[in-house]
């Protein structure tokens, strides 16, 4: 396949991508790759999980997937979050997830917090994506925003031990010591 020099890939592309054990996404057309992520970035993505699964998939508001998944927002923008709550059945498929989600979270490791709170986070809030979570284990600590306008701001976070209560989901409260409790970091 032969293609234009500033040609922006797309998911066909993606998809041509040999397996080697690292994470490729595409975002506006321009491929990304990052390292496999660390055994404590996926615990305290696997216990965050936990809780979002208590939430969204018992009262059947949405259901949690974990990474890796495909994310394809457009032809030109594929991703894998972290996780990411689909509150649209319809918009599963056998590729991925194609459409907006509820919310998407972001587990941030030193390789990829640029990537996360930057390029991915703006490429979010330009689809409308409506809540965008930054986990960070390294500073324990939980940022949830809220697309206003196209754009991410901070509607809570907490840090520690903390509970987060999370307004805009009526009765949902991530217990963030649930989270770091005896992990070793780094």
């Amino acid at each position: 396949m032969q293609r234009a020099l500033n040609a922006k890939l797309t998911y066909d592309d993606y998809e041509a991508i040999p397996s080697d054990g690292k994470t490729y996404q595409i975002v506006d057309g321009e491929v990304f790759v990052t390292p496999a992520p660390s055994p404590f970035h996926q615990r305290s993505s696997k216990r965050l999980q936990r809780q979002l699964e208590a939430y969204f998939e018992l009262s059947g508001a949405g259901e949690v997937f974990n990474a890796p998944i495909d994310l394809i927002l457009s032809p030109h923008d594929v991703t894998q979050p972290d996780l990411v709550v689909v509150a649209d059945k319809a918009s599963i498929t056998r590729r991925g997830i194609e459409a907006t989600p509820l919310l998407i979270v972001e587990v941030l490791s030193p390789s990829t917090e640029q990537f996360d709170r930057h390029v991915k986070a703006q490429r979010y809030a330009a689809f409308r994506v409506p809540y965008y979570w930054v986990l960070d284990p390294d500073e324990q600590r939980l940022e949830c925003y809220t697309n206003i306008e196209g754009a991410f701001v901070l509607s809570v976070s907490g840090e520690g031990d903390a509970e987060v209560v999370v307004p805009v989901f009526t009765g949902l409260t991530i217990d963030l010591s649930a989270i770091w409790r005896s992990g070793v970091r780094g």
